[in-house]
């Protein structure tokens, strides 16, 4: 079997020359993790599938149960179908997690979700065709845009961590919350999944993949 396809952005060069010049704090922050920018794999369903799979639990055991999904179906949303909600719990998964994947799974066989629609949608249109589906919220949504539609101007946030390295690199520590993200994100507009990918690294400089 061949490899998923990868892709990367193609103006992530072009996003931190412009970040560099408007923010300093974020520059230092880019020449301290000259990696390689964030990738996606190019199969939606897969990607939004792992993603509820690993949802509250460790990297480590949603690799496991991943693992064991893969090993039981390919995955597709028909083969998938085929499979009860026993089956798929066997393989580790919570009973509301096979609940929600399935439920992905018939999103996609029936045709509400179209991923050949959203080269032409925006992303807050995005959003809300993926927070139709049982177990995807608008941080979930958010995540797909980046990491897998790379969007380039996405701001999550509700997140805790983009929420953490905010607080620590401009406000001295204080709890800002979602609002100081907010607040802060006209600085980066225009290449906000740049930003955030950035200041994640601050904290922990793996690299995250959906």
């Amino acid at each position: 079997m061949n490899p998923p396809a990868v892709r990367v952005p193609e103006y992530w060069a072009r996003a931190k020359r412009t970040l560099a010049r408007r923010d300093p704090v974020l520059d230092l922050i880019m020449r301290a993790y000259p990696g390689a920018p964030m990738s996606s794999y190019e199969n939606a369903f897969r990607t939004l599938a792992r993603s509820i799979a690993g949802q509250q639990i460790s990297v480590k055991a949603a690799d496991s149960v991943w693992a064991r999904v893969c090993a039981l179906s390919a995955i597709e949303p028909a083969a998938l179908l085929q499979y009860d909600l026993k089956a798929l719990a066997a393989c580790g998964l919570s009973q509301r997690k096979a609940e929600y994947i399935r439920d992905l799974a018939a999103h996609f066989d029936s045709g509400a979700i179209r991923p050949e629609r959203w080269p032409a949608m925006d992303d807050e249109a995005v959003i809300a065709e993926l927070v139709e589906v049982r177990g995807i919220g608008r941080w979930t949504a958010e995540m797909f845009l980046m990491f897998h539609l790379l969007r380039p101007d996405v701001l999550p946030a509700d997140d805790l961590g983009l929420q953490k390295a905010v607080s620590q690199l401009y406000f001295q520590g204080e709890n800002v919350g979602a609002a100081g993200v907010r607040h802060i994100g006209p600085l980066w507009a225009g290449w906000r999944s740049v930003a955030t990918w950035y200041l994640w690294r601050s904290l922990d400089p793996v690299p995250v993949e959906y």
